[in-house]
């Protein structure tokens, strides 16, 4: 009788799964996916640090100008606009796209994205100035990439703007000899020393970011981090998680045979603010109901979403 029950809760887990809607399902997750996308596939080309999601401070403003890619070479720092658009892309008199169609069949208008990521690299630039890093002339340049197949033009873009075609022609160059083609779209600099190249990694590694949830459908959402909601004895449970203090939360099940969990384990570990990244020198861990739901608002959104915490891999917090 036990085996039929077991056997009965697998097979309602498994259809629920493929066959239902998902909870995440109205969030757009696509955008913040092709990010990491395309920072992974440039690491591979180049064999440099690719920076995702980055607010970098921005004094003439005093608010924060948000960077989706930089890439840094021994070579050069690239700052990437991803344009993920899908549809019929037209370019008004200035410089506007309007992209029309697409999945959801609306009409959607973007400022200049050239015009924006060179905005973004001027920032940045002013903000690695203050932090003691002078970039030499050619080391500092500009791409907007557009990594979706589904987009269509009749427009010619500046060399600058990287299409689907030219995107999907790249290919792993050896490091000290690119090939013609990618040596033009984004090697362009000297090569810097090595202190200052260590010291722009350490900069950009521990400059603010926007905080992510990475869902167990392998995708990820970058936003802001509000708060845990659940039982008191849980969000009691997780009251030490605070950006101040966390920078990185793991959740693990513990159920077998893929059934629902009633209960999560959650591990995080404790900020090092004399390195980049985690040191993971220090971490706990706490149990709590599977209910426990994280409150979460995504970037260029509006509204606020809630993650039940049993469909999340994990969630990294910006200092």
């Amino acid at each position: 009788m036990w085996i039929e029950i077991i056997c009965g809760l697998v097979i309602y887990k498994l259809v629920r799964r493929f066959f239902y809607d998902d909870e995440f399902s109205d969030v757009e997750t696509s955008d913040s996916t092709a990010l990491f996308s395309v920072a992974h596939r440039l690491e591979k080309l180049y064999g440099g640090k690719a920076y995702v999601g980055l607010r970098i401070p921005d004094a003439d403003t005093a608010s924060r100008q948000d960077i989706d890619v930089v890439l840094v070479t021994k070579g050069e720092i690239v700052v990437i606009a991803v344009k993920n658009l899908s549809g019929i892309v037209t370019v008004t008199s200035d410089g506007s796209w309007v992209c029309e169609g697409g999945k959801h069949h609306t009409t959607e208008s973007f400022p200049d994205p050239l015009a924006e990521v060179k905005k973004q690299a001027s920032v940045l630039e002013s903000y690695l100035e203050q932090r003691g890093v002078t970039l030499l002339e050619g080391n500092l340049s500009c791409k907007v990439v557009i990594p979706n197949p589904s987009f269509r033009t009749i427009h010619a873009f500046p060399s600058e703007v990287i299409s689907y075609e030219d995107w999907q022609q790249l290919k792993p160059a050896s490091r000290s000899k690119l090939s013609g083609w990618v040596k033009g779209a984004f090697s362009t600099g000297k090569e810097m020393q090595e202190s200052s190249h260590q010291k722009l990694n350490f900069i950009l590694g521990t400059a603010p970011t926007w905080d992510r949830v990475e869902l167990k459908s392998s995708k990820i959402v970058l936003g802001e981090f509000l708060e845990f909601k659940g039982k008191q004895e849980d969000t009691l449970a997780l009251r030490n998680i605070k950006r101040s203090k966390v920078d990185r939360v793991s959740i693990q099940k513990t159920s077998m045979f893929g059934l629902a969990p009633s209960r999560l384990q959650v591990l995080y570990s404790y900020r090092d603010y004399r390195s980049e990244g985690s040191s993971g020198a220090e971490s706990k861990e706490v149990t709590v109901r599977s209910s426990t739901e994280v409150l979460f608002q995504p970037r260029d959104s509006s509204k606020m979403k809630k993650f039940k915490l049993s469909s999340l891999v994990s969630i990294s917090l910006s200092a």
